[in-house]
């Protein structure tokens, strides 16, 4: 009878309160129904603070259905399928996307806040499980913690300062004016995250049995904070003129303070970011590094080069900007397979449990499932996910040059074709292939496909459905004229995530678990050097209980980003290059935009340096897929009037608050520019 009661209750209230979405009034109805039963012990709680993180997606899902715009809103790739099958991102930058009702990323706003509420719920009445021991319930507080914090930060990577709710529970029996809230400002919403983030470290595990591979640990916290905190730091946020620029003329209407820092820059921030990168580097587990670059030993089957004296090395010659690259990995690039190091993190053939290159990482069914995107229409895919020609050309070559400085020995060619066929790491290069595919780093071999490309896709047990060479030609049967949806329209296909093994067509196709990084260690790495870089001065500065003392330190520079171009066979930064950072800021936005392709960070790397407008109005480009073999390869703007209506402008660097959020709200300001 009570329980009767209470749902009636619940239904006569429901008809008589208009509910505030982002406190997910609504469904606080029949929650509460249930939730003494949440309370009862231990099992039941755990279960529903674990149970939060249902309110968060798939991380792996950025390219479809996803709660971020990913990488289809950037210059990394375009695609001809429908944007209703679910490419949110795409959908942003063709201008299909507004602030009604109907808005495609209004969840993250909602489902963000229904996860505080849950955690909140939790604080208030944790005590009331009797047989919750203390320890037990300083972790469980801790990971509840964690996910409130995670929360926050997923809306502000889309919607910037938010409204900061604390510990309230939030009662269902208030006014409508009760649920008013302002929005704090931006730093203040940095500044309550990290806090967060910090308070729920100190009872994390700093790792985890195998089985609980996702779930948050010490160093998921500390990796988040770094991400946080140099983003914080970068010029949209910090004051200076990309700040003016795009948040010059905001300020919170009920009280005309300005949303984010518009004045001088504060270094402190890139001295906070560049600890917080460093702690994460710091860590340790039972002595030794707890986290590290993923890396393969070389083999007979590694890239071989014949230098000019007849002898045979696995680095190319002639590197001389770098002293230690032919000293062993770490100090230099020798003994490992840099393309099966590189690789193997995301095809799936690294154990995802204990690579210690995940400081935080998610199996993700989503991530598996989307290579079907990349594969040919006629090997059962959609070819869907095309590189541009920006993306091929930010590649540089084996020996470490960019394309147009290349050298006589290692050249970059646009005419003709290889002669001859060769396989080295398991990856087969074909005969027949165009020049400019030829001579490249590592990485480029990873992450595309290209016309000519051999793909193995070795479960298929039918011969006539394995070891294919793909083209995309215009008449080709994957082609443009055969396949007028489904086609690359830049005549270039991501392959970074499919295994030799994957298949999505024949007899036993198969496709192997891929595993999404959250936290990639050598995303800790870039943002270190990249920290350190900005720094104007020597700063020392406090993370939880420990001081750090930090600045432009060149060889500190070099430590870190040297890693990720030697597990890549390329050459470390010379002194030159990082003298002075107006000159190494280009070359970290390059080494970005290719270590870390198709992951789901260019969007926010472009928009944080504030380049966001410059690289977004850079023609799209790739091969001329009208031609057959003899004119496709040509560098053109395809010829797509979708990739002409691309929309670049200044409110695409926030995404809008839900418009039904802002009715309601009345001291909840709009993003700029989606105010109509």
């Amino acid at each position: 009878m009570k329980r009767l009661n209470l749902m009636i209750l619940s239904l006569v209230l429901a008809s008589m309160f208009v509910s505030c979405n982002y406190l997910d009034i609504d469904k606080y109805f029949s929650d509460e129904i249930k939730i003494d039963s949440v309370f009862a012990n231990k099992r039941n709680l755990e279960a529903y603070v674990w149970g939060i993180a249902s309110e968060f997606k798939d991380e792996g899902s950025y390219l479809q259905n996803s709660d971020t715009p990913g990488t289809y809103a950037t210059d990394e790739c375009f695609t001809m399928n429908e944007t209703l099958h679910g490419y949110n991102g795409l959908r942003l930058v063709l201008n299909e996307i507004n602030a009604n009702a109907t808005y495609t990323f209004g969840d993250v706003w909602t489902k963000g806040y229904r996860a505080i509420r849950r955690a909140n719920t939790v604080f208030a009445r944790v005590d009331e499980a009797w047989d919750l021991e203390p320890v037990e319930r300083a972790e469980l507080l801790a990971v509840t913690r964690f996910m409130r914090a995670y929360a926050y930060y997923k809306m502000w990577l889309n919607f910037g300062p938010l409204i900061l709710i604390g510990d309230e529970e939030m009662p269902s029996n208030l006014e409508l004016a009760d649920y008013d809230r302002a929005r704090a400002t931006n730093d203040e919403t940095v500044e309550y995250i990290c806090s967060e983030l910090e308070e729920a470290a100190k009872y994390l595990p700093v790792t985890r049995p195998l089985a609980e591979f996702g779930r948050p640990t010490k160093g998921a916290a500390y990796g988040l904070i770094a991400r946080i905190r140099l983003y914080h730091a970068s010029p949209l946020w910090n004051g200076g003129d990309v700040a003016k620029r795009c948040f010059g003329d905001w300020y919170r209407s009920t009280d005309g303070v300005p949303y984010v820092n518009t004045k001088e820059v504060d270094y402190e921030r890139w001295a906070l970011a560049a600890a917080a990168a460093k702690r994460v580097m710091d860590m340790t587990n039972g002595g030794a590094p707890m986290y590290k670059l993923y890396t393969v030993a070389s083999t007979t089957e590694s890239p071989k080069y014949t230098w000019e004296d007849g002898t045979v090395n696995y680095l190319p010659e002639g590197v001389t900007s770098d002293p230690s690259f032919y000293e062993s990995w770490p100090e230099g690039a020798a003994d490992i397979d840099h393309l099966r190091s590189y690789n193997e993190i995301f095809t799936g053939e690294a154990i995802m449990q204990t690579n210690p290159e995940y400081v935080w990482g998610r199996q993700s069914s989503t991530l598996r499932d989307n290579t079907q995107m990349c594969f040919p229409i006629k090997q059962g895919g959609w070819c869907a996910m095309a590189l541009t020609q920006k993306m091929i050309d930010g590649f540089r070559m084996v020996d470490g040059r960019q394309k147009d400085d290349s050298s006589d020995k290692y050249p970059y060619s646009t005419e003709g074709f290889t002669s001859g066929s060769k396989t080295f790491s398991g990856y087969r290069l074909n005969s027949g292939v165009y020049n400019m595919y030829v001579n490249r780093e590592m990485r480029f071999y990873a992450n595309v496909g290209f016309s000519e490309r051999f793909w193995p896709m070795e479960s298929c047990t039918d011969s006539g459905d394995k070891n294919k060479t793909i083209v995309y030609y215009y008449s080709n049967e994957n082609g443009r004229q055969n396949s007028p949806v489904d086609y690359t329209p830049t005549g270039y296909i991501n392959v970074k995530f499919i295994h030799k093994e994957d298949a999505w067509k024949g007899t036993n196709a198969r496709r192997m678990n891929k595993a999404y990084a959250i936290i990639r260690y050598a995303d800790i790495l870039l943002m270190y050097a990249e920290a350190l870089s900005n720094l104007d001065q020597e700063y020392t500065v406090t993370l939880g209980e420990q001081e750090y003392t930090v600045s432009r330190d060149i060889e500190e520079i070099k430590y870190a980003f040297n890693q990720v171009r030697h597990r890549a066979g390329l050459p470390g930064l010379s002194d030159a290059e990082v003298a002075d950072h107006e000159t190494f800021q280009p070359i970290l936005e390059q080494e970005r935009m290719i270590e870390l392709l198709c992951e789901n960070h260019r969007y926010f790397d472009v928009r944080r340096w504030g380049i966001y407008e410059r690289e977004e109005n850079i023609p799209i480009q790739g091969m001329n897929i009208d031609g057959d073999k003899d004119t496709f390869y040509q560098v053109v703007v395809p010829n797509t009037s979708r990739i002409g209506a691309r929309l670049v402008h200044k409110k695409l660097y926030l995404l809008p608050i839900p418009l039904a959020e802002v009715r309601r709200l009345p001291s909840c300001d709009q993003n700029p520019g989606w105010e109509d």
